[in-house]
């Protein structure tokens, strides 16, 4: 990851409660997931700050609150294979809780937490501006971020197509239930999968709202009805 953390902050970092309490009670990531978000709303902030001077106060609201947001910090997490590393207990292992975005994002705070007691306040900035560089890289992924499902119905407008529909399907047991959804807008489809129907309609809807958004920025945006 680019930082140097001690590693007993860093398997504790990785530790959720559920496993904590069935392990006796011994500590859990909570209070360094405490520190980790301070931190990232720190780093996050100035950033914003000092490169956007244009952006009044409430667009830098904004985009803060979509950088650090859980549906964001999940996929910082999953780009870094965080999910294998979780130390859960029984019952978030065999309900998909390391592929949560609860979870995730929780671990990633208190990594950077651990960042911070191991390496300082400055390393572990710079830790925080290396996760979070492609989000503030695409501003216009930021709605989309944390609100895939209507960013989507909002390009599908802008498209003048009627609005997205969802097909979902599941599989796997009871306690290890996997789901898949499929969107369509304009003829045009995209697959998600999740661990709920929720979560994979929003990772269906990410990712046809990033196909379609990529049309419409080169001037080839698909309208419906075109041939």
């Amino acid at each position: 990851m680019g930082v140097d953390i001690d590693a007993e902050l860093l398997g504790l970092a990785l530790t959720h409660r559920s496993y904590a309490y069935e392990h006796g009670g011994i500590p859990h990531n909570e209070r360094l997931e405490f520190l980790g978000d301070s931190i990232l709303g720190q780093a996050v902030t100035v950033q914003l700050f000092t490169t956007l001077p244009d952006i009044d106060e409430g667009g830098l609201a904004k985009r803060r609150a979509a950088v650090v947001s859980t549906v964001a910090l999940a996929e910082v997490a999953r780009g870094l294979g965080l999910g294998a590393y979780l130390k859960l207990g029984r019952g978030e292992e065999n309900t998909g809780g390391r592929d949560k975005d609860s979870l995730l994002a929780d671990a990633t705070e208190a990594i950077i937490g651990a960042a911070y007691l191991s390496a300082g306040a400055d390393a572990a900035t710079a830790f925080v501006l290396r996760l979070v560089e492609p989000l503030l890289a695409d501003p216009d992924r930021y709605g989309a971020a944390m609100d895939p499902k209507t960013s989507l119905q909002e390009l599908a407008a802008r498209m003048g197509a009627e609005p997205p529909a969802y097909e979902v399907s599941s599989s796997g047991p009871d306690h290890n239930r996997r789901f898949t959804a499929t969107v369509t807008v304009a003829e045009h489809s995209q697959q998600g999968e999740g661990t709920s129907k929720k979560n994979a309609e929003m990772a269906a809807a990410l990712t046809l709202w990033h196909a379609l958004s990529e049309r419409e920025g080169t001037g080839s945006a698909p309208r419906a009805g075109a041939k």
